[in-house]
């Protein structure tokens, strides 16, 4: 393949870099795909001629590089490595979006699109923010492949940071650490993290890596001399049983020793996991599970395990579809030694995380904790072909679920989808959303209720003057600003409510007159008002005006003399046998009473009557729950009262509570005693069952209190009811 414009010796080495790319293509890419490698090669090269690297190597070696990484380490085909050659020169801006559609296809057009949109981000190296960005990445990726290829780039960053600056080194394994290993971490991607970690380790700690570094070659003879004698019983019972396999050591990786170092505040002779044994087995699909198990069981026959430590992630496999059976077994000399058993596919979905679901395809895999994940795993597996998947995950509604927006100052906020600038000025401060008047999207003006989209930049415009109305409700979506909203509302409603109540106190001052809260009560539901603080909140915006209460208390008084005249009638034409006692039987002359329905008195009940102002006397029970409050407030409205004892048989309705074991026919006895036994008229019954208990309520009609007390009785000797009593109130 020509390469013009180039230096003899760069042009070999370019050249070289290539073929070698195209040779690991060709494994798994088609005749397009490689037509398409070798067109944007030329591109590629030609653009980025006059670029060099931090070293003065050109530019375009380090796309080759994070191409090959994609392909050989990673599993991916010839169209990441296309995207990969494609993106920078999309950058600065020799190709168009239009021309990448027309010359090679809309899947490597949505690769490149997503590249450079992340390309845009610049991560923070502090880890409270990491998460945010991870998942900033992932939201902008329509393909899954965009998010392999740049830990790819950042791989090859890492290989060769000794390019940079100090701080600019110590700058990118900050980001490393908290950005990118993480992310390769969440995709299963572990020989990726690993590696990322142990190069920023070298740059973070420079004085812990090497001492570990010497440490871990000073005893690697002695380590590999175990390793050998630890695994020969091992091999001898594999090749007896007939499986296919090959058994590897590895070696903890050098941030693992350090992080475990410095969490336990060990030395690094105290480290006794420094390697971990691997049997990769060579298995068919259908017999994958039980070929693992048939090693387990052979290594379990050589060494004693320890089953605390024993995981099984065959069953059930972790989040990311991580699959081995891992064993830690006590080996000669007593030392622990832990041994993974996989299949050849598990070990490369280990190895590779979710890049292996495309040499792999058609295989379930685990399931993940991560909706992203999990429904990327779905449609890797289901997908006829990557546009299918990439149109498809578009749609997904996790993927649509957040958005990642910027302040000013270039700090990232999570928002949900949907988020208006009303959201995101309270999501930065509750003062600045009170006061929020509109914003700036990427330094356009918006309105307050204008939505935002991911990756914009947001800037909030404030006035002082501004206050909260009911209608930002209906368009704020985060908990947050409506909380503040509400609350906020309610303040301004305090203040409207208090001024109520004091051009009340003052008004009532000056006419002299009282407004006592049982008259409030009365007024508040003869006019159809919610709540009392609606009342004083009427008052102070002046809907009530004040005069109308004025009104209403003279002419309260008015029928309250009114009824206390038919009292004293009452008492004075009331014939002598009756003594003091008002007695009900029926309605006297002139006096008109009911029962109350707060306590439902029945006929034999200690009782009394209470004048009210609008409907007459009404009957309580002795023991009514409002009785010590009629009693001591309106002294002068009590009545003696008792029932006739020469009555006629009627009616009166109550209710009973029952609490009993939730068994089956139960409530069928219940209702035999009532209905066929006791004769009574069954109104209603509700019952609820909850911790293998029922509470029920049933409404009856009796003819007195003996009654009442029979049928309690009754039932309360019915096997299974824990008690059965009478409910006080009406409830």
């Amino acid at each position: 393949m020509e390469v013009m414009d180039w230096d003899i010796d760069e042009r070999k080495e370019l050249l070289d870099r290539f073929r070698s790319l195209y040779k690991a293509c060709r494994k798994s890419s088609s005749a397009e795909e490689l037509t398409f490698l070798k067109r944007s090669f030329r591109i590629a090269a030609h653009a980025h001629r006059e670029k060099r690297r931090e070293n003065g190597d050109p530019f375009i070696f380090h796309a080759l590089a994070v191409a090959s990484i994609v392909v050989e380490e990673m599993g991916l085909n010839g169209t990441a490595a296309v995207s990969v050659l494609l993106h920078e020169t999309f950058r600065i801006g020799q190709l168009t979006d239009e021309t990448v559609q027309k010359e090679y296809n809309g899947e490597i057009a949505n690769i490149v699109k997503g590249l450079n949109k992340i390309s845009e981000i610049d991560p923070k190296a502090n880890a409270a923010e990491a998460e945010n960005y991870r998942q900033l990445v992932i939201s902008y990726s329509a393909d899954p492949r965009v998010i392999l290829i740049k830990l790819a780039d950042r791989l090859d960053v890492m290989r060769h940071l000794y390019f940079f600056t100090p701080e600019k080194q110590l700058k990118k394994a900050k980001e490393t650490l908290n950005l990118y290993a993480p992310l390769a971490h969440r995709l299963g991607l572990y020989s990726v993290k690993s590696e990322m970690e142990d190069l920023s380790l070298k740059h973070t700690d420079p004085a812990d890596y090497k001492h570990i570094v010497t440490k871990l070659e000073e005893t690697a003879k002695e380590r590999n001399t175990y390793i050998g004698k630890f695994i020969k019983p091992i091999l001898d019972g594999l090749q007896q049983h007939g499986l296919q396999f090959e058994v590897k050591s590895r070696t903890k990786s050098i941030f693992s020793i350090w992080r475990k170092m410095k969490k336990q505040g060990i030395p690094f002779e105290e480290v006794f996991d420094l390697f971990a044994i691997r049997i990769i087995l060579n298995s068919e699909l259908s017999m994958e599970k039980a070929d693992c198990w048939r090693a387990y069981s052979i290594v379990t026959e050589k060494y004693i395990p320890n089953p605390e430590r024993m995981r099984d992630w065959i069953s059930v496999p972790k989040s990311n579809g991580y699959e081995s059976l891992h064993a830690t077994v006590i080996g000669p000399e007593g030392k622990w030694v832990e041994v993974q058993i996989r299949t050849q596919r598990m070990d490369d979905v280990a190895e590779l995380g979710i890049a292996a679901h495309w040499k792999y395809k058609g295989i379930k895999q685990g399931h993940g904790i991560d909706d992203w994940l999990s429904d990327l795993r779905t449609l890797l597996e289901q997908a006829e072909d990557p546009n299918e998947m990439v149109e498809s995950l578009k749609q997904l509604e996790s993927y649509q679920k957040e958005i990642f927006v910027f302040t000013p100052n270039g700090d990232l906020k999570k928002m949900p989808a949907g988020s208006s600038i009303l959201d995101f000025a309270f999501e930065v401060h509750s003062k600045l959303g009170v006061s929020c008047v509109g914003g700036r999207i990427n330094n356009k003006l918006a309105s307050i209720k204008d939505k935002l989209k991911n990756g914009d930049q947001v800037e909030i415009i404030i006035s002082k003057n501004q206050k909260p109305t009911k209608d930002w409700l209906s368009f704020v979506i985060t908990s947050k600003a409506r909380g503040k909203i509400k609350q906020s509302l309610k303040e301004e409603e305090l203040k409207v409510v208090n001024l109520g109540k004091e051009l009340l106190s003052r008004r009532l001052k000056n006419w002299k007159l009282e407004f006592p809260d049982e008259m409030a009560s009365q007024f508040i539901k003869k006019n159809k008002i919610k709540s009392i603080t609606d009342f004083y909140a009427m008052l102070g915006n002046g809907k009530i005006d004040v005069a109308v209460i004025k009104d209403y208390i003279e002419n309260s008084q008015t029928e309250e003399k009114s009824a206390s005249h038919e009292i004293q009638q009452f008492q004075t034409s009331k014939e002598p046998e009756s003594g003091d006692y008002l007695v009900i039987d029926e309605n006297l002359a002139n006096v008109e009473y009911k029962l109350a329905t707060c306590c439902n008195p029945i006929f034999g009940d200690d009782i009394f009557g209470f004048v009210t102002i609008t409907h007459g006397i009404k009957i309580h029970r002795n023991t009514c729950p409002n009785a010590k409050s009629m009693h001591e407030r309106y002294p002068y409205r009590i009545i003696k009262a008792k029932w006739q004892q020469t009555r006629e048989t009627n009616s009166f309705q109550t209710t009973i509570r029952i609490i009993g074991e939730d068994s089956m026919g139960l409530f069928t006895r219940i209702s035999e005693v009532l209905s066929k036994e006791m004769k009574v008229n069954l109104r209603s019954a509700s019952f609820n069952t909850r911790g293998g208990l029922f509470e029920g309520k049933v409404k009856v009609y009796v003819e007195n209190i003996k009654q009442l007390d029979m049928i309690i009785y009754r039932i309360n000797r019915i096997k299974g009811v824990i008690k059965a009593s009478r409910v006080a109130t009406s409830e």
